[in-house]
């Protein structure tokens, strides 16, 4: 299983590399991609290299990390090595992290600059802005939560995903929209084998399992950016899954304090944990017949090594590195916080109960989780692609 991870150095307080990726094990996940906005940003050539070191030093699994484009920072993206780089993470729209691009000559230079896969996260700033303004007239200075889709609306991620696809045809780049939270969006896809594409789409597991009745249960605990949005948009994102318009299934694992998730629209910070159960989560919809455990295999795995150009993985093939899962599919079991390997120790799953479970992990043909225990003196290994 290859998945994508937002660990948080510099905040290890509740979450570090060898945290994540002990949780990452557990849930059957044996490589990530580790986003840039963590402190401090990476943005420079020298944290992204402290950032390979500590994935060396700490990580249980197979890793890689992005690098963050920044307004000032666009002479840099030729001296990354398109061997060891996943890719270059770019804010459209400001999250966790601030580090939003919103001048279009820097956009252009990006997008011009280089041949490594550009990962967008898409949020028009001017719409977020009118919106919060108008939700802050009317309900005062942190409306609750419940407005968060309103705030982040279907709009905001239209415009900014339709000027990132804009962009990326005009310029011929390899574009990938990351966290496809709305029905519009879709129409900027085309549906045709993943080989034939240079602009690709990803959805994340809080899009597909929430609407908009979870900010009534479990308020900021589902908070991310993009929000979860209402059932019409959640249908639209799981066909086009089904269909494949949609070519990647991932986490954006944001491990957070449940201190810092208080207040509403705007005090919460935004981002779940989600990758210790993100495979059973899948599967349980796989139970439910909204996929296949085909389709499953296909987002998770085989689409993001194609997608990424990950050498030697993602397929049981000869030749290929041994990272597989064992799952007993007929385990049924319900989530407790005692079942929580992420250091923050939550999650928004509690509660639920998964038909099946994660027994064993194997990474580089090591056995690194096994029914509960995971090996803490193994490391994975750098991620090359290319």
């Amino acid at each position: 299983m290859i998945m994508c991870i937002f660990a948080i150095r510099g905040l290890t307080y509740k979450a570090d590399i060898q945290s994540e990726s002990r949780a990452a094990a557990a849930g059957g996940i044996t490589s990530f991609m580790d986003m840039p906005n963590t402190q401090p940003l990476t943005t420079t050539l020298n944290v992204l290299e402290q950032k390979f070191e500590l994935g060396a030093q700490n990580s249980l699994i197979n890793y890689s990390f992005y690098f963050g484009a920044t307004n000032g920072n666009t002479q840099l993206l030729s001296q990354l090595d398109r061997h060891r780089v996943c890719g270059i993470k770019l804010f459209m729209g400001s999250s966790t992290g601030n580090m939003l691009v919103d001048r279009m000559n820097s956009l252009l230079e990006i997008f011009n600059g280089t041949d490594l896969l550009i990962a967008t996260h898409c949020e028009s700033q001017d719409v977020i802005k009118k919106n919060t303004l108008k939700y802050k007239t009317r309900y005062g200075e942190d409306p609750d939560v419940r407005f968060h889709p309103f705030i982040r609306n279907v709009e905001a991620c239209y415009h900014s995903s339709a000027l990132a696809v804009k962009l990326a045809r005009q310029t011929g780049a390899r574009l990938h929209i990351l966290h496809i939270s709305t029905a519009k969006e879709l129409s900027l896809f085309e549906n045709k084998p993943l080989k034939e594409k240079k602009i690709t789409a990803e959805v994340c597991i809080p899009h597909l399992l929430f609407t908009l009745n979870e900010y009534r249960t479990l308020g900021t605990r589902v908070k991310c950016n993009p929000a979860v949005k209402n059932v019409t948009n959640r249908e639209a994102l799981r066909k086009a899954v089904r269909s494949g318009l949609i070519d990647v299934i991932a986490t954006d694992h944001a491990p957070h304090l449940l201190s810092e998730k208080q207040g509403g629209c705007m005090k919460a910070v935004s981002g779940m944990p989600m990758i210790q159960f993100s495979l059973v989560s899948m599967l349980g919809l796989v139970e439910k017949g909204i996929f296949s455990i085909e389709q499953v295999v296909q987002k998770m795995c085989h689409a993001p090594a194609e997608l990424y150009q990950i050498h030697n993985r993602g397929y049981i093939k000869e030749g290929y590195q041994a990272d597989l899962v064992l799952v007993n599919p007929t385990s049924e079991w319900t989530l407790s916080s005692a079942d929580i390997l992420s250091k923050c120790g939550w999650s928004p799953l509690e509660g639920y109960t998964f038909p099946a479970r994660v027994e064993k992990t194997f990474v580089n043909g090591h056995l690194v989780y096994d029914n509960g225990v995971a090996d803490e003196y193994y490391r994975g290994q750098e991620l090359r692609f290319g």
